[in-house]
């Protein structure tokens, strides 16, 4: 079973919030992070988005529940994307996993020199056509997040940044003094 979101007009677009370091202010739809460190849904080497369905979720996800860090948040549209809705036990048992795979510890799998579930799931999932998952959060119970494996290339999904006065920068010098 696919979450799919056809580009059809009558379709809405998926709402996702993102939160993230203010310093990259100017790349709200860089997946490079999760490419350069690799994240739950993500082998490193991969750009992923990483967002949530729901403002707060984005904010307890950001944090990870510990030290409130400064956060830019941003509001973003999704349309066009075949997204695995791993909240669905049907669709978890579909890809032949079960719930469990919520709870991997992926970053002590990797510390290991293990495969760990999520990323084996990431491989079957992008080789089936997949854009990325919607997947329950870890931080902010009852909150849904997505991690968006592909976006804005020739035929793909369209993710678009809210962004209706132009205040966010374009390029890193607005990060240097006058």
């Amino acid at each position: 079973m696919r979450a799919s979101m056809p580009e059809e007009a009558e379709t809405p677009p998926l709402v996702l919030w993102r939160a993230y370091v203010p310093r990259w202010s100017y790349l709200p739809l860089s997946g490079e992070g999760a490419a350069r460190f690799g994240g739950r849904w993500n082998p490193r080497g991969v750009p992923t988005i990483y967002a949530a369905r729901e403002l707060s979720t984005a904010w307890a996800e950001y944090n990870q529940g510990f030290v409130q860090h400064p956060a830019l948040i941003a509001q973003l549209e999704l349309t066009g994307a075949e997204l695995a809705d791993l909240t669905d036990g049907a669709v978890l048992a579909e890809h032949g996993v079960d719930e469990r795979i919520h709870h991997c510890e992926w970053r002590s799998e990797l510390d290991r020199g293990a495969l760990p579930a999520t990323h084996a799931l990431y491989e079957r999932l992008i080789a089936s056509g997949f854009d990325g998952v919607i997947y329950p959060s870890f931080m902010s119970p009852g909150g849904t997040c997505v991690a968006l494996w592909r976006w804005n290339e020739d035929d793909g999904p369209v993710l678009q940044i809210i962004d209706p006065e132009g205040r966010l920068p374009t390029t890193a010098r607005s990060w240097v003094g006058d």
